[in-house]
């Protein structure tokens, strides 16, 4: 997975919402969703639309799509894309999706709403093995559309020289709310700034999620921003800010809180396990160790991300699709890609083989037992464009005025009052 530091930047929100829909428009998806192509017999030629994180995660998709095809009959050609979001709607536009492509959970209820998806999941062997809270990113109107790649969580890294150097140890890592307020006092004390905390819903939900809130409903279908617990959650953040417990990356003249941390401006920071391959590039000397996240008030909480492998529904090669996707999401190949290039499988009969490999990376592993995922809803990109810029003012901003706002913009993008 890819870090998620500006996200709705990265993603183009409006201009590819738009071509999406205008692709869907102009081929019939929104007159019949979930209506598919007639199945090609013979010999399948898949196109697979990738949206890699690096030259390691393009190498290793391309030798295991090599040996599916090899193992088929037919062939697989792998393509990187330069910005996914971008090339899937000028694709789809086209009239020339695709076979498969990577499918981020940000943005697969775009694409399910309007039949551009085939819902193959349920042919998958043990749809059931995947993390539960990746089958409901990727479920749409109660139908588990396509099966997840591989996932992450956030975690707590901590500095293990800055946290000696304030007098800590292993027994101060915080477990709760107050802990982490307790501890960071500690370390301003030192002179050391305690927490490098990113400054979008992609980190700050967490602790939204600890309160026991969250922006929407389970289903998608409901506005729930508006909530004590949010709003409980958004106070207590915004304390750690203005009592400088906490600063935002660009507080720290850093670009993501893996760059902070990295550099030595916080003894802390929240991120997914690609904070790995970060430090090891360009931090090899930081020494880290890694803790789920402190409970609040409701428990604990964390965020995952994930990307699923897409069908399109007008593919001819659906049947060739769904058994490329089976050999991508075995286990033992799964296990491949995360020596590979860093993930984590998406199945649970894997973790036990991962955690033993990897035992560092346990607790973005045990996340996924609470893990909360992506708002899986259409038409919210512009939405949680605002939340986040909202966010950047959590310190002058009443929260409460926040969350007013975004539980009436998701109102409007839901259609409901």
């Amino acid at each position: 997975m890819m870090p998620r530091t500006r996200r709705t930047a990265a993603l183009c929100s409006v201009a590819c919402a738009c071509l999406l829909l205008t692709a869907a428009c102009g081929r019939g998806f929104d007159d019949a969703p979930g209506q598919t192509a007639q199945q090609t017999s013979g010999p399948a030629g898949l196109d697979i639309l990738i949206g890699s994180s690096g030259e390691a995660e393009t190498a290793a998709v391309k030798q295991a799509a090599q040996a599916w095809a090899a193992a088929a009959g037919a062939t697989a050609t792998v393509t990187p894309a330069q910005d996914l979001q971008q090339q899937l709607g000028q694709a789809f536009a086209g009239d020339d999706p695709p076979d498969v492509f990577y499918v981020d959970a940000v943005r697969f209820a775009d694409y399910a709403s309007v039949g551009a998806l085939e819902p193959y999941a349920g042919k998958i062997s043990r749809p059931d093995d995947f993390y539960p809270t990746l089958r409901a990113a990727f479920t749409y109107n109660g139908t588990f559309y396509c099966a997840p790649k591989d996932f992450s969580t956030l975690a707590l890294i901590v500095n293990q020289d800055l946290w000696s150097k304030a007098g800590l140890t292993a027994a101060d890592v915080p477990t709760t709310w107050e802990q982490l307020t307790s501890v960071g006092e500690k370390l301003q004390a030192a002179g050391i700034t305690p927490l490098a905390l990113g400054d979008t819903r992609d980190r700050i939900g967490a602790f939204m999620v600890q309160a026991g809130g969250w922006l929407t409903s389970p289903d998608g279908k409901r506005a729930t921003a508006d909530s004590p617990q949010n709003l409980q959650a958004l106070e207590y953040v915004r304390t750690l800010l203005a009592d400088r417990l906490a600063r935002y990356p660009s507080q720290l003249d850093a670009g993501w809180g893996g760059e902070a941390f990295g550099k030595g401006k916080a003894a802390m920071t929240i991120e997914g396990n690609w904070i790995k391959g970060a430090l090891k590039a360009d931090f090899p000397d930081v020494k880290y160790t890694v803790h789920e996240l402190p409970a609040g008030p409701e428990g604990k909480g964390t965020l995952s991300f994930t990307t699923c492998w897409g069908i399109s529904a007008k593919s001819p090669y659906k049947q060739q699709a769904i058994s490329f996707v089976e050999a991508m999401t075995k286990a033992d190949q799964q296990m491949a890609f995360a020596r590979a290039f860093g993930v984590m499988p998406s199945r649970q009969s894997a973790k036990s083989a991962y955690t033993a490999e990897f035992p560092a990376d346990a607790p973005f592993v045990d996340g996924a037992a609470y893990a909360q995922g992506p708002v899986n809803a259409p038409k919210m990109d512009s939405v949680l464009a605002d939340f986040d810029t909202g966010l950047q003012q959590l310190t002058s901003v009443a929260p409460k005025t926040l969350l007013q706002r975004v539980q009436k913009n998701t109102q409007a993008a839901l259609g409901t009052s």
